[in-house]
């Protein structure tokens, strides 16, 4: 697979994908190249910023998820080419998985590497996966898969599998409206599905949804301190938070780690830590 070796810091370009929403002549397969920026240096101020948004308390090692938003930018770019074989804007993010190898300290500073790989078809489209890894000193010490979907159909799918009873809460949160734009600030991610009223009614939800990587974050803030050092965690997200809202938050001990669920009316986000 050819490397491309990006310099400086990528500009997410929301205007350029929307634009992807125009008709064109778009790519039948995934882009067969990676994406790689060396020597990524954290900003201690702005990973304070997400620190808070996301609930997690302020350290000197990066949160589980805080890479995702340093190689964001790199996914961003390569979704939003105009060969890409579907507009980014649209995208449903349906999953994610994140391996942590060991602590990642604050002052490390890494190599990023973004690619698409996957492309498989789906009862609603087709989805595929964004792969990203970091790497310190030639190790890598970090990976993340995220599934998205491209919907082809408005239909349900296959029938739903009944759902068992969700868990006793261990928590509630209260999600507040500025949610979506404080977390598109620290990531950004600045989809209008998150930040604008209208924008996400182009879309057909009734006011902004929170971002599904916010979601993640913030459970995983919740089981800070009784994480081990390496582990993997799945998400599957299910259904949107609509802000603001009110969300419960379990999680309980499973022989391989925890089980941990978020729900409202209905589930949003269903997920596991397990050994690496």
């Amino acid at each position: 697979m050819p490397v491309v070796e990006v310099t400086g810091e990528p500009r997410v370009d929301y205007l350029r994908a929307a634009l992807g929403l125009l008709p064109s002549r778009r790519g039948a397969d995934l882009p067969d190249v990676e994406l790689v920026r060396r020597g990524v240096t954290v900003d201690r101020e702005h990973l304070a910023a997400y620190d808070r948004v996301c609930g997690f308390r302020l350290a000197d090692t990066l949160p589980a998820t805080y890479p995702h938003v340093l190689a964001f930018p790199l996914a961003m770019r390569l979704m939003s080419a105009a060969d890409f074989p579907f507009p980014v804007v649209g995208l449903v993010h349906v999953a994610n998985r994140i391996t942590v190898r060991r602590p990642v300290p604050a002052d490390e500073a890494l190599d990023l590497a973004v690619r698409v790989a996957d492309l498989r078809p789906h009862a609603r489209g087709r989805q595929f996966d964004v792969v990203a890894s970091a790497s310190a000193a030639g190790e890598q010490v970090w990976t993340d898969v995220s599934t998205y979907l491209s919907k082809e159909s408005s239909g349900d799918g296959p029938p739903r599998e009944e759902q068992p009873p969700a868990p006793a809460p261990t928590s509630s949160w209260r999600v507040a409206p500025r949610v979506g734009t404080d977390y598109a600030a620290v990531s950004g991610d600045r989809n209008p599905i998150h930040t604008s009223r209208l924008g996400a009614r182009l879309f057909g939800f009734p006011r902004p949804i929170a971002h599904g990587m916010w979601s993640k974050a913030r459970c995983l803030a919740a089981l800070e301190g009784r994480l081990p050092d390496a582990y993997t965690v799945d998400v599957a997200f299910k259904t949107p938070i609509l802000l603001p809202g009110k969300v419960s938050f379990a999680a309980n001990r499973t022989a391989g780690g925890w089980a941990f669920t978020l729900t409202g009316r209905r589930p949003h986000l269903v997920g596991e830590v397990t050994g690496p």
